[in-house]
């Protein structure tokens, strides 16, 4: 049975600002819908485990759509998923085919430097399965490093968060760093697509999606890479 593993923030704040942040719910809900409608099963892994806060932004009337509602309702999202996520010391990377890095501002805090997230990420690559991140959850790639060391995004086609959207969203000054300077600082060739647009980069079985809108895109590529 094929299984997706579900990476998702506990970090609830901004640095020093006071503004709660954490988990996109719109990238983790469409994700999880398209692994659904394949008949993948989805467990869900955080830095720490527990509770997953949700940047209170992303349930506004205006960014939910039919699929976030039903998620949002659900129990099993609710109360198992987001409520009490697995921590990194429970999972055996080869129960997984698929993992994905879901966004949300919090990922800027707690997946850059995660090295247990990192070796779960970098264990499931290396056995043929898909490696995908989507928006400001590309970040956790930055935490990964091939068998000579060597920063795991370096050279990779991708794309994440771009500093255009975050200058739109009025928080340059503000978030802990630009995921699109971090990552070309760490040698990726960075594309990107026009602000908030749906745009996915596929490079062999590594798959990133640019902003919250690319959850899907993101979702489906998945699948046509695990059907290759």
């Amino acid at each position: 049975m094929t299984k997706a593993l579900i990476v998702v923030t506990n970090h609830p704040k901004f640095g020093e600002m006071d503004r709660a942040t954490g988990l996109w719910f719109h990238e983790a809900a469409h994700f999880d819908n398209v692994m659904k409608e394949n008949e993948i099963d989805v467990d869900y892994v955080s830095p720490n485990g527990g509770y997953v806060p949700i940047d209170p932004l992303s349930l506004a009337p205006d960014d939910m759509d039919s699929i976030d509602w039903n998620f949002y309702l659900d129990d099993k999202t609710r109360n198992v998923h987001l409520a009490n996520s697995l921590k990194p010391a429970d999972v055996n990377p080869d129960d997984y085919q698929v993992i994905y890095y879901a966004g949300g501002h919090g990922a800027m805090y707690d997946f850059p430097e995660n090295k247990d997230l990192a070796k779960i990420a970098s264990s499931i690559y290396e056995r043929g399965g898909v490696l995908s991140a989507n928006c400001v959850g590309v970040s956790g790639l930055l935490a990964m490093r091939t068998t000579d060391g060597k920063r795991f995004v370096h050279g990779k086609k991708l794309t994440s968060f771009t500093n255009d959207e975050e200058a739109l969203n009025g928080l340059t000054n503000d978030v802990a760093f630009l995921p699109e300077d971090e990552l070309k600082k760490s040698g990726a060739d960075f594309s990107k697509s026009d602000p908030f647009q749906p745009n996915v980069v596929t490079d062999g079985k590594l798959i990133t999606g640019q902003n919250p809108n690319s959850a899907t895109g993101v979702g489906e590529a998945v699948i046509k890479a695990l059907l290759k």
